[in-house]
């Protein structure tokens, strides 16, 4: 039974910290690439904001996704299992967002 304990509590905080930072990172490069958009569109605002939304909601999907395909975990048995899966977990997904951003940088 502990075991069940532990991998919801490691499941719940994965969860939280990935999908805040997921929302975290798309905020501020979406409203950044505002400006980026406007410039390939040649300043035609209706063109440029809805396909930065587009952009936006395809990065939430992809990075959700993923976070969702890497939550599986071996199990933990103890509080230290558990912040060492967390932070595997967690570091992984921040080197992947960290990827994801700079390719967006560098296709837009």
């Amino acid at each position: 039974m502990m075991e069940n304990s532990m991998m919801v509590k490691a499941y719940l905080v994965y969860l939280i910290i990935t999908i805040a930072m997921t929302c975290f990172v798309a905020r501020i490069l979406f409203q950044n690439s505002k400006v980026f958009m406007l410039d390939i569109f040649r300043g035609r605002a209706e063109i440029a904001y809805p396909t930065n939304r587009l952009f936006e909601i395809g990065f939430y999907l992809m990075n959700i996704g993923a976070a969702l395909l890497c939550m599986q975990t071996s199990r933990i048995m103890t509080n230290q299992g558990l912040l060492e899966t967390l932070s595997m977990k967690i570091g992984g997904f921040s080197i992947y967002l960290g990827i994801m951003l700079f390719l967006n940088l560098f296709w837009a």
